[in-house]
């Protein structure tokens, strides 16, 4: 089997260090393994496979020779290293936002629009985690009918806001235990036994950036440009795994059996939901899960073209890491 050199710009993050866990665990044919930093991580050392590999500085030069570069930094990061990693010949697929909305940009959640990898021009990208975690839940139904409009509200865990935002709501929360006041520093407020319904800054019309992901993602990954997305973020005191309440209107009206049945055996999707049994997706059960969990399906008693559902899957694996891992997955089978 043909080897790879593969790059993981960031890797010191949340994101970059759950990639390179993923590349093991899934036996990504990796030759070589980059891990690449800012100059205050060089010279330490990450374990891949039982070895020590030494982290890198991310410059220009340190993209020659790679095959695909897997990107869990920032916006300005992507942007500033993408024209160096294409000139390079090799595959950026990005976790950033940078561009996601580029018209010449695949935007690929692999269960969803896998042919999209194969027009890339050196950069494919990642989308927004409550953008994957909600399109992964909802494809199927789309076959069945097409999704004219969605109403959803994300419930999305501190893992969004990367190491910083974990430790924070653990520190508060220790904090708070011990009658000691809490410091607020990722967050805007005190996330411990509280939520902050605004993440991201005000886009348009009162809806924040993150709000509007959905809306222009969803519509670009599931090819369905007519759709309109109205949602509502907000940061909840849960530690990892987001959650999405989604309320969809169809062509027709779609049964819950009829749903029920083509969830059950969707890509991406375990199905959950008997609530007489009290079974229904929660982060704790998604947290360190591939899978998307997909419950409390119901009719909208708004709409007879409508439906309600419930999803939870893990931010940091399928909302990031997984995610981009299945893409380059796909790259190489291509």
């Amino acid at each position: 089997m043909k080897k790879y050199t593969v790059a993981v710009l960031g890797a010191t993050g949340a994101v970059g260090q759950e990639m390179i866990n993923l590349l093991e665990e899934r036996n990504f044919p990796v030759g070589k393994l980059l891990p690449l930093a800012s100059a205050r991580s060089v010279g330490k050392t990450i374990k891949f496979n039982g070895e020590d590999v030494a982290i890198e500085l991310a410059c220009d030069e340190a993209f020659e020779g790679v095959d695909i570069v897997l990107g869990a930094a920032e916006n300005d990061i992507a942007e500033r290293f993408a024209p160096a990693i294409v000139k390079a010949g090799a595959v950026f697929v990005d976790n950033s936002s940078a561009f996601r909305l580029r018209d010449d940009v695949p935007l690929v959640v692999p269960e969803v629009n896998p042919e999209d990898v194969k027009w890339n021009k050196g950069i494919i990208s990642n989308p927004n985690c409550s953008t994957i975690i909600t399109v992964t839940a909802v494809n199927a139904l789309n076959k069945l009918s097409p999704i004219k409009s969605m109403v959803a509200s994300t419930y999305q865990a501190v893992s969004g806001a990367g190491v910083a935002g974990m430790a924070e709501l653990k520190e508060q929360v220790e904090a708070l235990q011990a009658g000691k006041d809490v410091q607020v520093k990722t967050f805007a407020y005190q996330i411990a036994y509280n939520l902050i319904p605004q993440i991201g800054g005000e886009q348009m019309e009162g809806y924040t950036s993150e709000e509007m992901k959905l809306h222009f993602e969803g519509r670009k990954i599931m090819h369905l440009p007519e759709m309109n997305v109205s949602c509502t973020c907000v940061r909840v005191p849960v530690m990892r795994s987001h959650s999405i309440s989604a309320q969809l209107k169809f062509d027709r009206p779609i049964s819950v059996e009829e749903a029920r049945e083509i969830l059950k055996d969707a890509p991406g999707v375990k199905l959950v939901d008997d609530l007489n049994a009290k079974e229904y997706p929660m982060p704790l059960d998604t947290t360190g899960q591939d899978l998307v969990f997909v419950g409390r399906i119901r009719p909208d008693l708004t709409d007879p073209n409508g439906l309600c559902l419930w999803c939870c899957g893990d931010q940091v694996r399928k909302g990031a890491a997984l995610n981009c891992i299945q893409i380059a997955e796909l790259l190489i089978e291509k």
